[in-house]
């Protein structure tokens, strides 16, 4: 399963929402979520790919920005293990 997939499947658990509506390109706000439910997602996503997610903010407006920056941080922290 890829990282869009799983994240995917996640945000269609925590937050309810049917899964044809969650396309790489969904925005967010248009799915309903808020700043917060986004803050607590992603400290789910830290669990789930047991990846430390960077103090500075990064703009998340789609679910494929959540993806990418998923991946990079896989990719960055994996190499420094």
């Amino acid at each position: 399963m890829s990282t869009l997939q799983t994240i995917q499947r996640m945000m269609a658990e925590q937050f309810e929402l049917e899964e044809d509506k969650l396309t790489p390109d969904a925005e967010l706000e248009a799915l309903g979520l808020d700043s917060l439910s986004v803050i607590e997602f992603m400290f789910n996503i830290e669990d789930e790919f047991n990846i430390k997610l960077p103090d500075e903010r990064v703009e998340l407006k789609t679910i494929q920005d959540i993806a990418s920056v998923v991946d990079r941080l896989i990719a960055e922290q994996g190499a420094a293990k």
